[in-house]
Parts: structure tokens; C-alpha cells; sequence
């Protein structure tokens, strides 16, 4: 009898793990080498994630497109710089784990299909985030939900701060983002093309068919939203942790990214949103992705 749930390696010229649910129809991939990069997510019925192939092949590039793993430290630093408990270093936009090769931990087809990811400190990342930690990624597929786990430890002797985030780019064709919409109630958001804070409508003070739009929802006040194409909807809920939403699309792109922060960028110099761990003390977070 053949399994409803099942794992494989798909080859090429960078290794994917598959998870599928045979019985839904779903599928998903995962680029361990790519910073742990789940680039495909089809539900089924319709792919909900953007991929661009040529900075997915490249690696001296970053990807554009999957679900990049955003940590330490999501968004953008002054300066690319940070000082904090007496202590600095230097982090490019994002942190280093969407560049960051990631170690197999092991897979399961019980009750749904499921990859583990290992990442911890090395040399590289305490020249620059001098705190040791080792961070655990779960995925997980079971009918046309794709569940995302974070186990998050401080393995060293000292108090840890960080972020974490995920910047998903979902599938939105060009023509049709005229008609798109995100769940928010926020009144408020950083607009980072303009460099200011501006009020907003909620859903309906964001258009998302002309030109760059990159908003950091400062009272979104949930962790969970959604995109809305006539394509289809997108669900995203997450834990407690995730209390900064982002939405960034750009003109004649076939994408609408919807991020999911535990705080806003640059947290690591203004300790706004910023999550600590105590020594030898781990949290888990988690995300999940369905279509409705």
C-alpha cells in the first residue's frame, strides 16, 4: 500500500527535499543549501509561491522569491551596524541564515510529512552576532497546510538577544494585483519607499497594482492576515511572537511578499520587538500557510 505522506530528495543543481500529501495533492520543496529556502508550496489546486530561478541558481545572490529565513536580525540595520550590552558587529539586511547553509536532521511520513533543519553558530556568524545558539526548522504538510516550527536556544552563557522572521513571495501576476487586497485593521505604517510614517485605511488604504509598495504595519495587533487574489486566498497565522507584518511588491513583478516579523527592523540597536533568551533556555515559534 502506497503511503499518503512521503519525503524525497529531488536532485539537480541544488538538492530539494519534497514533501508531498499524496491524498490532498499538495507539495512542498525545500532548499537546505539555500538558507533552508522552501521554494514551492502548491496546495493542490494553484501554486502559491513566486520563484525566480536565476537568483535561486546563483548562488552569490540572494533569492528572490520561496520563504526566506529571516535571522538574527529581520529587516534592515542602520548602517548595516548594531551595538548592544557593551558588544557590536556588522549584519547585512535580513541576517545570515537566508545564506546560510543548513544541516539535515532527519524527515517523517506518520500523520503528515515533515523535514527538520539544523543551523548553530559558527566562527562566521560570532564574528558578527557573538552570541553561540542553535536553531531547529521544522516543515511540515498535511493537506494544504504548510506549518513552519522554530526552535530557538541560547547555547551560550550569556543573554541572547534576536529576531526572526519569514519573507514569503507569493504568486501574484501582475495583471491581476490591481484586485488584491491584505487583511489588516492597521492605521498606521513605516512607508519605507517614502521614508516616513504615513496613516493608512486598513485593507483598503493599501493599492497593491501600482507602484513600490514596502509597508511595515505598525498596528497590525495580530498574527495572522491574508492575501486576497481573484486567484485565490492565502492565510498566514502564526504565534504570539509575530507582532510586525511587512507587505512589499514591486511594479510589473509577478509577487506580493506578506512578512511575518517578531519586530521591526533595526531592533537589534533600538531593542523595540526584540526577543532575549536566557542562557541554556530555548522558545519555539511557529507559522502556517494555507489556502482557502
Amino acid at each position: 500500500m502506497t503511503s499518503r505522506f512521503s519525503v524525497e530528495e529531488l536532485s539537480g543543481p541544488i538538492v530539494q527535499t519534497v514533501l508531498r500529501d499524496a491524498e490532498a495533492g499538495s507539495e512542498v520543496r525545500i532548499a537546505p543549501s539555500r538558507g533552508a529556502l522552501a521554494t514551492r508550496f502548491f496546495d493542490g489546486k494553484r501554486e502559491l509561491l513566486f520563484l525566480d530561478e536565476p537568483s535561486f541558481l546563483d548562488t552569490t545572490k540572494n533569492v528572490r522569491g520561496g520563504i526566506p529565513v529571516l535571522f538574527p536580525s529581520p529587516g534592515k540595520l542602520e548602517n548595516d551596524r548594531w551595538a548592544r550590552d557593551g558588544k557590536s558587529g556588522s549584519l547585512k539586511q535580513h541576517g545570515f541564515a537566508r545564506n546560510t547553509g543548513w544541516k539535515f536532521v532527519g524527515t517523517q511520513t506518520n500523520d503528515h510529512a515533515a523535514l527538520t533543519l539544523h543551523l548553530e553558530s559558527s566562527t562566521e556568524t560570532l564574528a558578527n552576532y557573538p552570541w553561540p545558539f542553535a536553531v531547529d526548522l521544522t516543515f511540515s504538510l498535511l493537506k494544504n497546510v504548510l506549518r513552519i516550527e522554530i526552535k530557538v536556544a541560547n547555547t551560550g552563557t550569556e543573554p541572547m538577544p534576536y529576531g526572526f522572521g519569514f519573507h514569503p513571495y507569493f504568486l501574484a501576476h501582475f495583471q491581476e494585483k490591481e484586485e488584491a487586497s491584505i487583511d489588516t485593521n492597521a492605521t498606521r505604517a513605516w512607508d519605507n519607499v517614502e521614508k516616513r510614517e504615513r496613516p493608512i485605511a486598513g485593507s483598503k488604504g493599501i493599492q497593491l497594482g501600482g507602484p513600490e509598495v514596502d509597508l511595515h504595519l505598525i498596528d497590525h495587533n495580530r498574527t495572522d492576515s491574508a492575501l486576497t487574489l481573484p486567484s485565490g486566498k492565502t492565510s498566514l497565522k502564526g504565534s504570539d511572537a509575530f507582532q510586525r507584518w511587512v507587505i512589499w511588491t514591486q511594479p510589473g513583478k509577478d509577487f506580493i511578499c506578506l512578512e511575518p516579523w517578531t519586530g521591526p527592523g533595526n531592533g537589534l540597536n533600538s531593542g523595540e520587538g526584540l526577543r532575549t533568551l536566557a542562557p541554556g533556555k530555548d522558545e519555539t515559534l511557529w507559522l502556517e500557510i494555507f489556502s482557502d
